[in-house]
């Protein structure tokens, strides 16, 4: 039994093709056969049910692969050891940021992330906290930012701020003459809403620890975008919740419509995350010192409440 060969067994597991596997691992596929099937002689069991489309792993072989994976993992430490040694910060690192933090911490820290670690090559997705959970269980992203905490088994979550919540009610609306926003005062039938999927709806889902009234509503609309939200607001549609810094950078004329909370603040927490048996430790800690460092500058909220992220679903 080789490393060689685990890797090989893992990608055919991801792919449920041999083809595609060998195409995955940069080997031929006769050779990326020949040796699974040395090792399934080896050990004298089927890993993969071929008479199946596509290919399905056995119940021995779903065993297999997760002890596979946590030995490739292991193998690979021995490098990530060297590195730390060495004091090495670089090569690839695959980072998720969901949708409601990548438009406003992204420009944040970036260009200084890059310029203080240029061994450093960010490969950044856009992702919603549902595939982010699989791919960093998967080992296909090697960290994360998202909003906490997740209560997952095998994810450990460093956290790098807390961002209050804000409301955004225009002229005309019932709150926009308060001061300061009340959550007993917030009413779902009037608040825009992100699409499902998004954790920040369900934060606010949460916060007001009530579902919509039934009636009859004129429409109903669940949007990706804060900037839909607050034109719809304008237009006297309702009023909606934004993440603080997503309000820095609105103009003049909407600045004015945004009302914080009573303390303590609602608010969410924003964490990088990782899998405990992560190996880039060097670049998680490069990765969360550097968003801290540009963070204070921004966000001295202290007396805040977290809203779980967690639909109550």
């Amino acid at each position: 039994m080789t490393i060689t060969q685990l890797h090989y067994v893992l990608a055919v597991a991801e792919h449920q093709n041999f083809t595609k596997a060998a195409q995955k691992v940069f080997v031929t596929q006769p050779t990326l056969s020949m040796q699974i099937q040395k090792l399934e002689d080896e050990l004298d069991i089927l890993i993969f049910d071929r008479s199946k489309k596509p290919i399905e792993l056995t119940e021995t072989g779903k065993k297999i692969v997760q002890q596979a994976r946590s030995i490739v993992n292991e193998s690979n430490r021995i490098k990530d050891i060297v590195d730390q040694q060495k004091g090495f910060v670089g090569g690839l690192f695959r980072l998720g940021i969901i949708p409601t933090v990548m438009p406003t911490l992204l420009p944040m820290f970036l260009s200084s992330f890059i310029k203080k670690y240029p061994k450093v090559k960010l490969k950044i997705e856009e992702l919603h906290t549902e595939a982010i959970i699989e791919k960093l269980q998967d080992g296909h992203l090697d960290a994360a930012i998202a909003a906490t905490p997740l209560e997952l088994p095998n994810i450990k979550e460093q956290v790098l701020y807390y961002e209050p919540f804000v409301g955004y009610t225009p002229p005309g609306h019932r709150l926009h003459t308060a001061k300061k926003l009340e959550v007993a005062e917030l009413d779902l039938n009037d608040i825009l809403l992100l699409q499902d999927g998004h954790c920040f709806k369900d934060g606010i889902l949460n916060l007001c620890q009530a579902t919509r009234t039934s009636g009859e509503d004129h429409f109903q609309l669940e949007s990706g975008s804060f900037e839909t939200m607050i034109k719809l607001a304008n237009e006297g549609l309702g009023m909606t919740l934004l993440p603080y810094l997503h309000t820095l950078d609105l103009k003049d004329p909407d600045q004015k419509n945004i009302r914080m909370f009573q303390e303590p603040s609602p608010a969410r927490e924003v964490s990088l995350i990782y899998n405990k048996s992560e190996l880039k430790m060097q670049i998680i800690e490069a990765l969360g010192s550097t968003i801290s460092g540009v963070i204070k500058g921004a966000i001295a909220f202290q007396n805040v409440k977290i809203i779980s992220p967690l639909s109550k679903k």
